[in-house]
């Protein structure tokens, strides 16, 4: 291995890390994945959980891309379920329950038939830099190993520090250590960090528990998956959570240790997920509340170890156990492990470009919590398009760069590096302004012809997707050109307590009302007999409905993303002096060299800038 140089060097084996070593190898290079314990690959650290709102939006567009985390999640999924079905389709969000070691297991197992990708077992606490490019790593052990471009996905472990109560003790994850050296050399270039929290649950015997207490939450009847890939299948069987709820006494058990809280005695200065906070964290700030909501989630098929959603602490261990052995069915608790905390380093993402490429050291890319995310799917997203783009630039190709009107994971791109952050950057359906065109059922439409493009979707895959895009054009034109007589339709629609009709109507038209479905379009005999005809799949029929029933929609956020890209077209050129522009302000100047916006598109996104600074820069582009 020493002899040899890397195309490119990942950093880390956590969600962004693997994602980041498949895409790089995938796209032709040879890649070396470096990470402090190869038995850890895709280690659910804390949640055994992937996706949820908007995150499995983000996991459907991995997918579609060529990515794998998709398809891990399907192998080692014990419990599927979609999200929100209750409203429309662009809020619909697949979610699947984990068997947590098996998860780990089949990422190693994909990382390890993809070819190009070696693996070395090392903490890694150095950069190689050389006229400004970052050309390797050097190891703990002082081996040095060189590239062409190295991805930096640390997770939580750069000078991480684990809290429970007034005990800590340096470690990015139970178990194992924090990392030390690499922020050092980083600010010494002039990268500027900070600190960020994150935290998990105790973990407890199941066998202990009392079930019958709880209110049971099984899985979908009819379970979905996440990978558009035939390689993976529905569930067949699935394992149940289970919800509880805190309560009064609960609550104020936990109070009785808020003095040795590193939340409040100001052990931990730096900011948690807002979206995702400690128990100790709810009770302080919604004190009106008289309960919260705890999920029990098993961690496998064969394990007896459950999570505890709903319930992540950094308090001491006894206060953790006595307050949690007084929620309903927890009353013979048994611990595996306590809750903790951990701080760790995080470095601000407005030191990138949209690429996920350092401003400050070329062929340096950052993925993952290390740009202050959350999550791993927010992780996993980072890390395909950091390895994807790292091949790219070792290829002097154009990186990939999505829009916010082209995937979730553009749109959270586009956040970390034209907003920043200072806390724990979560991603919702509300972030997305074109949430309709940006829906899990299309993803592959909208993603696995670009993912074909730079090497990563296979053959089959565009063979699979240009197939469910004639059948859906097909069906909507059909829908679109065949009327159907009152006499065909009138019994459905006076069932369904909508309007009948008194002349011929399209059938779009019929199938635009809100309580029309498949289930009675397709009982009309001419639509029978036409889907019938043609074999259509499952996806197409969906496809179709969706388009029909939000077509208005879709049509108004169409126009609006072709504005957008008309905006996206005006490039800012890097050189582009902004200190020369007298009109602009002195805080927009500071903002707009800090960011470098490389369109106008952009710059107008950038906080504190103002229209009238938008007309300035389009004047002196001579537009």
């Amino acid at each position: 291995m020493f002899n040899s140089k890397y195309d490119v060097i990942v950093v880390g084996g956590g969600h962004a890390g693997a994602e980041a070593a498949a895409a790089a190898a995938n796209t032709g290079s040879k890649t070396l994945l470096i990470t402090m314990n190869l038995q850890t690959i895709g280690q659910m650290s804390c949640n055994p959980a992937m996706g949820g709102i908007a995150k499995g939006q983000i996991i459907r567009e991995i997918d579609a891309l060529g990515g794998y985390s998709g398809m891990v999640s399907d192998k080692s999924s014990i419990q599927f379920k979609m999200l929100n079905k209750s409203k429309g389709p662009a809020m619909w969000s697949p979610r699947v329950q984990s068997d947590r070691m098996l998860f780990s297991q089949y990422w190693r197992e994909m990382l390890e038939k993809t070819p190009n990708i070696d693996f070395y077992q090392e903490i890694v606490s150095s950069i190689i830099f050389e006229r400004g490019s970052a050309c390797g790593v050097i190891t703990s052990l002082g081996v040095k190993v060189y590239s062409k471009a190295v991805i930096l996905t640390n997770g939580t472990f750069l000078n991480g520090l684990i809290h429970i109560g007034e005990k800590n003790f340096g470690g990015g994850r139970a178990g194992d250590p924090s990392v030390k050296g690499i922020t050092e050399v980083l600010r010494e270039l002039g990268f500027t960090s900070g600190r960020m929290k994150t935290g998990t649950p105790p973990r407890v015997d199941s066998r202990s528990l009392d079930f019958a207490k709880m209110i049971e939450q099984p899985g979908d009847k009819s379970p979905g998956k996440f990978s558009f890939s035939d390689e993976t299948k529905p569930l067949t069987a699935q394992k149940s959570c289970f919800m509880t709820y805190t309560n009064k006494e609960v609550h104020e058990t936990l109070k009785g240790g808020f003095d040795k809280s590193p939340m409040f005695n100001g052990s931990i200065k730096s900011l948690g997920p807002r979206y995702c906070p400690s128990i100790e964290d709810k009770i302080n700030r919604f004190s009106g509340k008289n309960r919260h909501q705890i999920f029990v989630e098993p961690e496998g098929w064969n394990t007896i170890e459950c999570y505890v959603n709903g319930f992540s602490t950094s308090l001491p261990e006894e206060i953790q156990f006595s307050a949690l052995s007084k929620v309903k069915g927890f009353e013979k608790v048994k611990f595996f492990r306590p809750g903790y905390a951990v701080e760790y380093d995080f470095f601000h993402p407005t030191q990138l470009k949209l690429s996920l490429e350092t401003k400050i050291v070329n062929g340096l890319f950052f993925a993952g919590q290390i740009n202050g995310t959350t999550g791993y799917e927010e992780a996993a997203a980072q890390g395909l398009i950091a390895g994807i783009n790292a091949s790219q630039l070792i290829k002097n190709k154009d990186p990939l760069i999505l829009g916010r009107a082209d995937a979730y994971i553009g749109v959270l791109i586009d956040d970390l590096i034209t907003k920043g952050t200072d806390e724990p950057y979560r991603m919702f359906t509300s972030r997305a302004e074109y949430r309709t065109l940006l829906r899990q059922d299309n993803a592959d439409l909208r993603l696995t012809p670009l993912g074909h493009q730079i090497g990563l979707a296979t053959n089959y895959r565009m063979v699979s997707v240009n197939k469910k895009a004639r059948q859906t054009k097909k069906l909507i034109s059909f829908y679109k050109e065949t009327s159907v007589k009152p006499i065909e339709v009138n019994e459905i629609l006076i069932k369904k307590s909508t309007p009948p009709i008194k002349h011929s109507e399209k059938l779009f038209k019929i199938y635009s009302r809100p309580n029309i479905l498949f289930k009675e379009i397709s009982s009309i005999k001419k639509v029978k007999f036409f889907i019938e005809k043609n074999n259509f799949c499952d996806d197409s029929i969906e496809q179709a409905e969706v388009s029909i029933k939000y077509s208005g929609y879709i049509k108004k956020e169409i126009n609006n993303a072709k504005k957008l890209k008309k905006l996206e077209s005006l490039k800012i050129p890097s050189s582009f002096n902004y200190d020369k522009l007298s009109s602009l302000s002195t805080e927009a100047k500071e903002k707009l060299n800090k960011i470098k916006p490389n369109s106008i598109s952009q710059a107008s996104r950038i906080s504190g800038i103002k229209p009238s600074d938008i007309s300035v820069i389009l004047v002196s582009l001579g537009r």
